[in-house]
């Protein structure tokens, strides 16, 4: 495979080469479409003049004038009617002016050969070097009639300033080369780099920092791809972390289970213990039935990308009616509930939204201890609605504040009182809540309770 560096240097190459071809085939296109006309005049012009003077000054050595003409830039050719030939100057490459263009001059006609060059597309015809790219003119001298053709002498011509400018030409096409090559190679090394960290993310290496310190798009792509490996490293630690969870929350139930089932073995248990054992039994069972419950739930939320079933519903009766349900969990702790809500109807998926709602009462019931306060309120505001899940419990220390919406984050087991907790449910009630594109928020001290504030906006 090409590398990059190459295919660089290539484009680079093939680009001047055709940026060459095209520029010497609009400077040609233009040369015989506009110039060629104008050039042929001027020569004509100055043709005319020469035979103009040998013409007006009839002791004038011709030969030694046209050798004067040819040295100051001009290739000269000469026939006189009996067909006598004269060169002055550099010879020319092709010889190819045919007789009928000689005859003609000689008869008078003038001979405009720059003029008529045929037009060619990868031939230039103004450096065209052949005696048929002249102009001519007839003279008389000593009553013997000529023929003059001439053209410019190009080499000639090309003078110091010339070579200076091609020589600039070719440096400056030197030097931008070899600069692009450089700084293809400047830009390309932060990319070679860039894409050994991927190899590495690929091989789930997440460690190292890039050292790309730039501000161009390449310092962006740096920096976001850093971000990216940092995140990437983040949720490898979450995933580990979530099957370390999921395997010790469901091994120590599990673990329970076995060792009160082999007691339940024995045959000389009394009956109240095997009561007692049954029931751990159950609620250890209950325990990992809500477990994978909730498991699933959180896969169906993150395998789907808007899995809301969406509808208008009375959101302040599914809130009484999840009170109503924890009605007797509330007479058994003797505390007391106050609720103040007002009356909407909310747009939203009422299957997720209840699991909110029952997390964030489960939880206060959890928490709170007997003969303590649990305060709800629902709030109608015009673009959005509040509610509020207040309660008296233990509350939270501030440093665990920012960590209770993670998986299968519990404070302590202090915290853990009549029902055993999975660390999800909290989980859920964000997941939920961010889907219908709101937020939750909590405040707490330990000792004081816990209020839990959930926004959501009107659709």
């Amino acid at each position: 495979m090409r590398s990059l560096y190459g295919k660089f240097l290539t484009f680079t190459i093939g680009i001047m080469l055709v940026s060459a071809i095209l520029a010497f085939l609009v400077v040609n296109t233009y040369y015989h479409q506009q110039l060629k006309g104008r050039n042929d005049n001027k020569n004509m012009n100055i043709a005319l003049s020469i035979a103009s003077y040998i013409e007006s000054d009839e002791h004038a050595d011709i030969e030694i004038f046209f050798q004067t003409q040819a040295d100051a830039g001009y290739k000269i050719f000469v026939v006189n009617e009996d067909g006598e030939e004269f060169r002055f100057g550099a010879p020319f490459r092709l010889q190819n002016l045919s007789m009928a263009s000689v005859q003609g001059v000689l008869d008078g006609q003038p001979y405009h050969g720059m003029r008529d060059l045929k037009t060619e597309t990868f031939m230039t015809g103004f450096f065209s070097d052949e005696l048929a790219n002249t102009v001519g003119v007839p003279f008389t001298y000593g009553g013997t009639t000529y023929a003059l053709f001439m053209r410019p002498d190009i080499k000639l011509l090309f003078t110091e300033v010339h070579y200076l400018l091609g020589g600039m030409v070719i440096v400056m096409a030197i030097v931008s080369l070899l600069s692009m090559l450089i700084v293809a190679k400047k830009l390309i090394e932060p990319i070679t780099e860039l894409t050994m960290a991927a190899k590495r993310v690929g091989e789930e290496q997440f460690t190292g920092t890039l050292d790309i310190n730039r501000k161009d798009e390449i310092g962006q792509l740096a920096q976001s791809f850093q971000r990216m490996t940092e995140k990437l490293s983040e949720n490898d630690r979450i995933r580990k972390e979530f099957i370390s969870d999921v395997s010790h929350d469901f091994q120590s139930p599990l673990l329970n289970i076995k060792g009160y089932a082999d007691l339940l073995m024995n045959k000389e248990l009394s009956e109240e213990k095997r009561q007692n054992y049954a029931k751990v039994i159950q609620s250890e069972t209950e325990r990992l039935s809500l477990l994978t419950k909730q498991l699933l739930l959180l896969t169906s939320l993150d395998q789907l990308e808007s899995p809301l079933q969406p509808k208008r519903f009375s959101l302040n009766q599914q809130i009484s009616d999840i009170i109503r349900k924890y009605r007797w969990l509330l007479e058994e702790k003797q505390m007391s509930l106050t609720m103040e809500l007002d009356e909407v109807d909310f747009t939203g998926d009422p299957a997720f939204l209840e699991k909110v709602w029952e997390n964030l009462l489960s939880n206060a019931l959890k928490y709170t201890q007997k003969d303590g306060e649990i305060d709800i309120r629902l709030r109608d505001y015009p673009n959005h609605i509040e509610v509020k899940v207040k309660d008296s419990g233990i509350g939270i220390a501030e440093e665990h504040v920012n960590r209770l919406f993670d998986r299968f984050y519990r404070v302590d087991t202090s915290r853990t009182q009549e029902i055993e907790g999975t660390g999800l449910g909290l989980a859920i009630v964000r997941q939920v809540v961010q889907l219908h594109d709101g937020d939750v928020k909590v405040v707490s001290k330990a000792g004081e309770g816990t209020t839990f504030t959930v926004i959501l906006p009107k659709l």
